[in-house]
């Protein structure tokens, strides 16, 4: 029999004797099986855990089972539900499966068919864990400041939820533009410091003779134009986080006070000689290979294994696929706002020679070059021609858009609408509306419903839901 081991089982039925004759049955078994006798026993088991199966009498002494599997949908309780019953019926039956049941045995039943039907019970109870896993995942098209559905970014969503409680060093790496310091305020607002300070220094743009006054501060007169006592960053984080950003920019000899700083969480500020003490969570990043870095003496290597704790790698943008398009739309909408612009879409080209451009720049070129839309352009859709060099040249020569008109003010007359002409206009319901929209979409793309909401805005499991809704009431 394949089943997990120890997997739980909840028998609920009033009879002694066949409580210990189903027991026996699956005795041989890597089972744990739990026995009660009525539903309100197995409804205190049930609130307190969820077994994987549960094999539920119909007939029992104070209650319907068909009231416990009630009291389990409204729950969302995720137990494979088998019944068994001396009482079968069709009717029955369908209700119970209507109510999510994955199996129905009617007594009397042998040991062989038991053991199957649970076996299949548990195969569905892993299955539905791991659909609703991905679902979830599926779904979540953004995370604090990060926007996309993509399988990379579904790693990075969870590995931000698993390093975020800890107050171990993460060590960001990716490109340029692909979103570090977003990921570095995604762990800090996820954890357990989201109520103290993100404190972010980027060692790349501060000078390197101010990079120490930056992070430790400094007292007066320290140097020439130290004219007054200024708390660093390190201060600023106390008892939350700091994010040294292009971490491999600083200087050597920072570096060696930066290690101290980071094993003890003392420092000194630039010419004051009394020590402080802070509570720090560290979090870095660079856009380069940090242990080429060390190999090439540009960062100390006690430095790079006292911070390269917890790797975090983000993904370009050119291999987050659908995320392009995604990430796309919300910087049309902001920037179609800021701008008072009418954009609310891309046409199909615009969308296909953005979806295969490379972007080095990663979503900061992306950012750029839809504002650079927005400014420049208006109209109802993004076309190929709007856009800004060099996405232009990857627009096929001869390719030719329809343009479609911007909305203009309609007067009053246009407004009116004569009694002859409203009297042809047949009004339907607004679900019917929907469903041929929706349903348009979907053979437009294909049958490719993930596509389909991208084009709709919408979640796909919106569309799942709906689908799902229209098939049950004609079937009912």
């Amino acid at each position: 029999m394949v089943a997990t081991a120890q997997a739980s089982i909840l028998l609920v039925e009033d009879s002694d004797t066949l409580a210990a004759t189903y027991s026996a049955y699956l005795s041989k078994e890597d089972l744990k099986v739990q026995r009660v006798a009525t539903g309100a026993q197995a409804l205190v088991i049930l609130e307190q855990q969820s077994p994987q199966v549960m094999l539920l009498d119909l007939k029992l002494p104070d209650m319907d089972g068909l009231k416990v599997l009630e009291w389990m949908v409204q729950r969302s309780i995720p137990t494979s539900v088998i019944i068994i019953t001396a009482y079968g019926s069709v009717d029955s039956a369908v209700d119970a499966m209507r109510l999510g049941v994955s199996d129905f045995l009617e007594k009397p039943f042998d040991a062989k068919r038991l053991k199957m039907t649970v076996n299949n019970a548990l195969k569905l109870h892993r299955l539905s864990a791991i659909v609703d896993d991905y679902q979830r995942d599926v779904n979540r098209d953004s995370f604090h400041g990060f926007v996309g559905s993509s399988l990379p970014m579904q790693q990075v969503y969870r590995m931000i939820e698993a390093v975020a409680p800890s107050k171990a060093t993460v060590f960001i790496t990716g490109e340029s533009g692909t979103g570090k310091e977003v990921c570095a305020e995604a762990i800090h607002k996820q954890g357990p410091r989201a109520a103290k300070p993100f404190v972010a220094l980027n060692c790349g743009a501060i000078p390197k003779d101010l990079m120490e006054s930056e992070i430790f501060g400094h007292v007066k007169g320290a140097f020439t134009g130290a004219h007054t006592h200024r708390a660093g960053a390190a201060l600023q984080a106390n008892g939350g986080t700091l994010f040294l950003d292009e971490i491999g920019e600083m200087d050597l000899e920072l570096q060696t006070k930066l290690l101290r700083f980071v094993q003890t969480g003392r420092f000194q500020k630039v010419g004051g000689s009394q020590e402080e003490v802070v509570d720090i969570r560290f979090l870095c990043a660079t856009n380069r290979d940090p242990w080429e870095e060390v190999k090439a003496g540009r960062f100390r290597e006690d430095l790079y294994y006292r911070l390269y704790v917890v790797p975090l790698h983000l993904s370009p943008l050119r291999d987050r696929g659908r995320d392009i398009i995604t990430i796309a739309l919300r910087f049309l909408q902001h920037f179609a706002k800021e701008e008072n612009k009418q954009f609310r879409r891309f046409s199909n080209l615009t969308a296909t020679v953005m979806s295969n451009y490379n972007w080095p720049g990663n979503v900061r070129e992306l950012q750029n070059v839809i504002r650079n839309v927005c400014v420049l352009h208006d109209g109802i859709e993004v076309l190929a021609a709007q856009l800004p060099f060099p996405l232009s040249q990857h627009v096929p020569e001869g390719s030719v858009e329809k343009i479609e008109p911007q909305v203009a003010q309609l007067s009053t007359d246009e407004l009116s609408v004569s009694e002859e002409s409203a009297s042809e206009y047949t009004i339907q319901p607004l679900w019917l509306t929907e469903k041929q929209v929706i349903e348009q979409a979907i053979e437009h793309c294909d049958g490719n419903i993930p596509k389909a909401s991208e084009l709709l805005e919408v979640s796909p499991s919106t569309i799942y839901r709906k689908k799902q809704a229209w098939e049950d009431a004609n079937l009912a």
